[in-house]
C-alpha cells in the first residue's frame, strides 16, 4: 500500500494530536490511541513523524520534543512555537478555519486549550462565525445505538464496487472515523461473515426482533477499512502525470514514480465495476497492462456508458 495513501487525513491528526497531549500529559499509549480512534502502532507511528515537524534553521532546539518509545506520552514545543504570533486578517481568518477544522477530528478535546485558543482568535477578529463540520451520515445516530444496544438492524445499502442496491441484515460495530468517511465494522447475516459498512451508503434502517452480543470498545482502535485479500485481483495501472491522486485515496499495494512523471501502481481490486468508476475518473491517459483480460476494461466502459447516452432524447 502506497505510503501516500491518507496522507492528509493522517497529518490531519497528527495536528489534532498535538493541543489533547499537551494538555494531557503522562497519559498512556492507549489511553491516547482509543481516544483519537487508532491503533497503539498508528500512534507510534504519528509521534515519530512528530518528531520531524521544525522550522528552519532546523537546529536541535528547533523541533517538537517527543519520545515515541515512552510508555507515557509528553510533548515540548520549540521555543518557535510559543512565542506570540502577528498575524494579518487573513492570516488569523486562515487560522482560524484551520483550528475548526482539528476541533473537527475526532479525539479532539472540544473545552481544551485549542478550542480556548481559537474562541480567543475567534473574539479577536470581532466574532466571526465560523463552524467547521466533518458531516454525519443520515443514519449514524441509528448504527450507533443499535451497536450499543446490541440490535440486529435491516439496511438497504448501496454497494459502490458492485454498483448495486441489496438488503441486509446486520449486527453492527461501534461506528468510526477514518479517511475521511464513517464506517461501521458489521456482521453480515447475508455473507455470513463481518463487513466493511460505510454508512453515508445506507440508504434505509428498519429494526429487527434478533439481537446479538455488542463489541466492547477497547484501545486496539478500530479495524483498517480496507483489508485485502488473496482472492482479490492485482491489477497493475499507468496513470498518467497529475493522477497521483489515486495512490493517496485508493488502496494500492506498490508505486513507481517514472521519468515522465506517470505512474506504475498495482491496484486491489475487489470489483471491476469499482476499477471501471476510478479510471474513467482519471480518463483516457490510464492504461491497464496486467492482467491482460482487462487491458480493455476502459475502453468497455466507456463505451457502454456512451451506448446508454445514445438513446436519450436531446433536449433544445
Amino acid at each position: 500500500m502506497s505510503p501516500r495513501q491518507g496522507a492528509e487525513d493522517e497529518l490531519t491528526r497528527v495536528l489534532a494530536l498535538v493541543p489533547w497531549i499537551i494538555a494531557h500529559p503522562g497519559s498512556t499509549k492507549p489511553e491516547i490511541a482509543k481516544r483519537f480512534g487508532v491503533t497503539v502502532d498508528q500512534l507510534e507511528r504519528d509521534l515519530w513523524l512528530l518528531m520531524m515537524v521544525g522550522v528552519p534553521p532546523y537546529s536541535p532546539g528547533d523541533y517538537i520534543e517527543v519520545d515515541p518509545e515512552a510508555e507515557t506520552v509528553e510533548i515540548r514545543l520549540a521555543d518557535y512555537f510559543t512565542r506570540p504570533l502577528r498575524l494579518s486578517p487573513t492570516e488569523g481568518l486562515a487560522l482560524l478555519a484551520a483550528g475548526r477544522a482539528l476541533l473537527a477530528v475526532p479525539g479532539s478535546d472540544p473545552a481544551g486549550p485549542l478550542a480556548t485558543a481559537i474562541d480567543r482568535l475567534a473574539d479577536a477578529l470581532e466574532g466571526v462565525d465560523l463552524v467547521v463540520d466533518i458531516g454525519e451520515p443520515t443514519f449514524l445516530a441509528e448504527v450507533r445505538a443499535a451497536a450499543r444496544a446490541g440490535e440486529s438492524i435491516e439496511t438497504d445499502y448501496w454497494s459502490a464496487g458492485r454498483d448495486e442496491m441489496s438488503t441486509r441484515v446486520i449486527d453492527p460495530g461501534p461506528p468510526f472515523f477514518a479517511v475521511g468517511q464513517w464506517y461501521t465494522d458489521a456482521y453480515c447475516h447475508r455473507a455470513g461473515e463481518n463487513r466493511m459498512f460505510r454508512l453515508d451508503r445506507i440508504r434505509a434502517v428498519r429494526a429487527t426482533d434478533a439481537t446479538f452480543t455488542p463489541v466492547i470498545d477497547d484501545a486496539g482502535g478500530p479495524p483498517a477499512v480496507f483489508t485485502a485479500s488473496d482472492d482479490d485481483t492485482r491489477v497493475t495501472v499507468l496513470l498518467p502525470p497529475g493522477a497521483d491522486w489515486v495512490t493517496e485515496s485508493t488502496p494500492v499495494e506498490s508505486v513507481v514514480d517514472l521519468d515522465d512523471g506517470s505512474q506504475r501502481v498495482v491496484l486491489v481490486v475487489g470489483a471491476t465495476a469499482w476499477l471501471e468508476r476510478l479510471l474513467l475518473q482519471v480518463g483516457p491517459g490510464a492504461r491497464i497492462t496486467d492482467p491482460a483480460d482487462l487491458r480493455d476494461l476502459p475502453a468497455r466502459a466507456a463505451r457502454r456508458i456512451l451506448a446508454r447516452y445514445s438513446g436519450a432524447t436531446r433536449t433544445p
